[in-house]
C-alpha cells in the first residue's frame, strides 16, 4: 500500500483533457477554456506536498499513445500528488500493471493509480471504484441489458469493499471517491450503498453529472453519509478540499 506525503487532501471529478486527441470542450457552455482555468484554479490552491483526487473522466484519450500529453500536463503543470479513479471516458484504462509501467516509463511519478486498493493521506485512507448507472428500474425489470448492468453494479461494489478493506487495513479513516454518483434524483445504487453503511462510511464525494443535471445530484446527507458533487464544472475548476 502506497502512502502519499501528510499534507492537505483535495478532490475533484471530470478534467476532461483532450491535448493528445481531438475533443474540445468549449463546445459545452461553461467549458470554455477550461484546461487553463482548470491549472489556475488548481494551483491557487494545491500545494507541491497536497494530495489530490480525481474521480474519473480524466483524458479523452482512446490509447496511453493519445492519453501521453494529457497525463504530462497533469504530472508536470499540476501541483501536489494525484490519486485517479476510472470514469466512463476513461478508455485508455488498462490493467494496473499496464497503467503502472505506462505512468513508471513516461517519470509520471506523481499519479497513481487507485484500483481495488487504498492510499494514505495522513490518517485518512482515501478509497473508492467508478461504481455504475443508478436507476431502480433495473432491479424490477428484466432483460439481458439489466441482467449485465446488476453484473456490473456487483463488480463495483465489490472493488469498492476491497478498496475500503484495504484501508481499514492499514490504519486509515475511509473517505469514499466514486466517479458514478450512488444517488441521483430519486434512484440509488443499492449495492454501493449497501457497502458504504457497511463499513459506516460518512462521506461520499462523486463526479459525472454536468449541465442541467446537477439540478438532480444529491447533495447533503442520507444514512449518515455526507455526499457530494465534485464534478470540475460544478467546483469552478478547482479542487476541493476535503481534509
Amino acid at each position: 500500500m502506497n502512502t502519499p506525503p501528510r499534507a492537505k487532501l483535495f478532490a475533484i471529478a471530470d478534467i476532461h483533457l483532450s491535448l493528445g486527441t481531438d475533443k474540445p470542450m468549449n463546445i459545452f457552455k461553461g467549458w470554455e477554456n477550461h484546461t487553463e482555468r482548470l491549472e489556475v484554479g488548481w494551483n491557487s490552491v494545491v500545494s507541491k506536498s497536497d494530495t489530490v483526487v480525481i474521480a474519473g473522466d480524466i483524458s479523452w484519450a482512446m490509447s496511453f499513445i493519445q492519453a501521453k500529453a494529457d497525463f504530462d500536463f497533469i504530472n508536470n503543470r499540476l501541483n501536489g500528488s494525484k490519486i485517479i479513479i476510472k470514469g466512463n471516458h476513461d478508455y485508455w484504462w488498462n490493467t494496473s500493471a499496464k497503467m503502472d509501467s505506462f505512468l513508471m516509463e513516461n517519470s509520471f511519478d506523481s499519479i497513481r493509480i487507485l484500483h481495488n486498493n487504498a492510499f494514505l493521506v495522513s490518517e485518512t485512507a482515501v478509497c473508492g471504484s467508478r461504481g455504475w448507472i443508478n436507476d431502480n428500474s433495473q432491479f424490477t425489470m428484466h432483460n439481458a441489458q439489466l441482467s449485465h448492468d446488476v453484473k456490473i453494479l456487483q463488480r463495483e461494489a465489490g472493488r469498492l469493499e476491497a478498496s475500503i478493506t484495504d484501508g481499514i487495513e492499514n490504519g486509515g479513516k475511509p473517505i469514499v471517491f466514486m466517479h458514478y454518483p450512488p444517488i441521483y434524483a430519486a434512484d440509488e445504487n443499492p449495492y454501493i450503498i449497501e457497502v458504504l453503511k457497511k463499513y459506516k462510511i460518512k462521506r461520499c464525494y462523486y463526479g459525472h453529472i454536468h449541465s442541467s443535471g446537477r439540478s438532480m445530484a444529491f447533495t447533503g446527507e442520507r444514512y449518515g453519509i455526507k455526499f457530494a458533487l465534485i464534478a470540475a464544472d460544478s467546483v469552478n475548476f478547482t479542487p476541493v478540499l476535503i481534509k
